[in-house]
């Protein structure tokens, strides 16, 4: 059953115009399927309405398909009360459907997995879309698990690749896109263009743990955390080392509390079984999850919210 259903038209509908009968004036999916509405699902959905797609959110039931609606919209009416979306927020809205039913991705050009980062459930999520989309592109939202693995379960490899967006999504400027080992050039060069009509800047990476992005950053989060572990300062102390001292946006444990400390948790224990002791989690940090305090979203990790 659909928490929000549209009749087929205005589904289909993209911006006016096209030459091209899959995607609209600004070279994007004229559908997109989103799977998963949590906040980084929100998030990308929110990213292909505001640059004139329609899309599809599939979510696991009715009450969770209702509420990744009403993430989506909330997050468009702040942004057209900042002058940020290009059109009203009802307008944008008007293309999102939620939906409990998988076979809502039909008609898709593009599927995004946005599932919490688990493998298995990523990859049966992504042969699920597969068989519902089978002519669409299928991109997964991971910040760190391999590419290669999760291709296993898909039929048409050579229509799979990473787009890694980044939290919050909607004022957030990059996209890593990772290419698996069947990902061909020419779906990489396709990918870039979407990033780009998004409003966005794409860099391309290869499949490998943690790929730029995650590696880097869980890299210095773990430092900071251990530094914080010895005393060397306090969490305020060592992010403003940061923030003024080489203009990062956001201290390292601030943004570990933004991203959620489970999240990071499990980068760092996937990172150190596949590269080593380097990246092995702090006890802090472990302590922290297994109390429950996961940062931003319990209002309680490494400050309080």
């Amino acid at each position: 059953m659909n928490a929000d259903p549209m009749n087929a038209h205005s589904l289909n509908a993209g911006p006016a115009g096209s030459a091209d009968p899959d995607e609209g004036d600004a070279g994007l999916p004229r559908v997109v399927g989103v799977y998963g509405g949590g906040r980084m699902g929100a998030g990308i959905a929110h990213a292909f309405l505001a640059a004139g797609s329609a899309v599809v959110i599939v979510e696991t039931g009715d009450a969770t398909a209702a509420a990744a609606r009403a993430r989506v919209t909330g997050s468009l009416a702040k942004a057209a009360a900042k002058g940020t979306l290009g059109e009203p927020a009802e307008a944008a809205a008007a293309r999102l459907r939620t939906t409990a039913d998988p076979a809502g991705l039909a008609g898709c050009e593009l599927v995004v997995e946005a599932v919490p980062e688990d493998a298995e459930l990523k990859a049966q999520v992504l042969a699920l879309a597969e068989k519902q989309a089978p002519g669409a592109v299928l991109a997964t939202n991971t910040s760190s698990l391999s590419l290669t693995r999760l291709a296993a379960a898909l039929a048409a490899p050579e229509r799979f690749l990473g787009l890694h967006f980044f939290n919050p999504v909607p004022v957030s400027d990059l996209v890593e896109i990772v290419a698996a080992p069947a990902t061909g050039p020419e779906l990489v060069a396709r990918a870039q263009g979407w990033v780009r009509a998004l409003g966005k800047t794409p860099i391309t990476v290869t499949d490998s743990p943690g790929f730029a992005s995650s590696r880097l950053g869980v890299c210095l989060a773990l430092e900071a955390m251990r530094m914080l572990e010895e005393g060397v300062a306090d969490a305020a102390g060592i992010d403003t080392a940061m923030t003024l001292g080489y203009r990062h946006p956001a201290g390292p444990l601030r943004t570990t509390d933004i991203v959620g400390l489970d999240v990071r948790l499990a980068i760092a224990e996937h990172l150190a079984r596949e590269l080593g002791p380097r990246f092995e989690p702090p006890r802090i940090l472990r302590d922290l999850v297994a109390a429950g305090h996961l940062g931003r979203k319990t209002g309680q990790g490494f400050y309080t919210w």
